[in-house]
């Protein structure tokens, strides 16, 4: 791991690793270097009066959201608190790290994003499933991808790392085994006959070995490549497709909430273990999206 922290702050994010998962660090290390480059030194760096600032900081002078400076905020506390463990900072770091609050969203509120979740409709979901142009390779693919994405609810780097033994039979139907951010073991995830059936196909035609599912395709030629799909390249391969049919501003995290909330229409705990959260509010709140019905305030008076 390439070490990002001034030589003369004796860690770097890696002190993290096997508290959290390897997508998670790469996103704590982006945090962890916009703080280090405000701090300047590492002497400021290890004082929660920096941290205190740089919330200022981030309030006034950049777009972000209140979630995101909270969570960059977070990450920061966060290596404190495992380099105060590990000897790295004075005892009684962390807990003055922790003082600092994070932004009120209340306070912020006017930089909520207006499309942060995007509903998609069972039809819109059949349509963009639908677009892949079944008589080539990349169709092929993607076509097994979005069905994966849409039936099991699967984060996006969970499906870019899955696995060809992680595709399991269950009874008569499918699923996939995947853990998580959260996860301490591997939870099993719904998946449809039809995203078993393309997953099977793509496989079959693929022209390389790979124990990764969803490979690449690389050059200008687009050679087929036994290297896994990047977060990055399976997000644009979303955006590419809903372009297609109308669908604006999706990412492929909407997919899972199209899950959760399809889910949820029949059970809400069916929600809530497919997509593995262990509270039922997480679930609710943040991936069932209901519509108000139209027409409900007719005939009130």
């Amino acid at each position: 791991m390439t070490n990002i922290i001034p030589s003369a702050l004796p860690f770097d994010t890696s002190i993290l690793a096997g508290n959290i998962g390897q997508s998670s660090i790469k996103m704590y290390e982006r945090d962890f270097k916009a703080y280090l480059d405000f701090a300047l030194t590492p002497e400021l760096a290890v004082q929660p009066s920096t941290l205190a600032r740089w919330r200022a900081h981030l309030s006034l002078n950049t777009k972000h959201s209140p979630k995101t400076i909270n969570r960059m905020m977070s990450a920061v506390k966060s290596l404190m608190s495992e380099a105060e463990t590990q000897g790295f900072v004075p005892k009684g770091t962390s807990e003055e790290f922790k003082r600092v609050r994070g932004v009120k969203i209340e306070a912020l509120k006017h930089r909520q994003k207006v499309h942060a979740r995007v509903r998609i409709s069972p039809e819109e979901m059949r349509t963009l499933t639908s677009l892949p142009d079944p008589l080539t390779l990349v169709g092929l693919r993607d076509t097994a991808m979005l069905h994966t994405l849409a039936s099991s609810g699967i984060r996006v780097d969970e499906l870019s790392t899955l696995t060809r033994e992680q595709v399991i039979t269950k009874g008569k139907g499918y699923q996939v085994r995947v853990m998580g951010k959260n996860d301490k073991d591997f939870r099993d995830a719904p998946l449809s006959p039809e995203a078993y059936r393309a997953i099977l196909e793509w496989l079959s035609r693929r022209p390389i070995e790979s124990p990764y599912v969803f490979t690449s395709f690389q050059g200008k030629s687009g050679q087929p490549n036994a290297t896994p799909l990047k977060d990055v390249s399976v997000w644009r391969i979303v955006k590419s497709y809903a372009n297609q049919c109308g669908i604006e501003h999706i990412k492929p995290h909407d997919f899972r909430r199209y899950v959760g909330t399809q889910l949820a229409k029949t059970n809400p705990r069916y929600a809530q273990k497919a997509l593995g959260h262990k509270n039922i509010s997480t679930t609710m709140d943040n991936y069932v999206l209901d519509d108000l019905e139209v027409g409900i305030t007719d005939n009130l008076y």
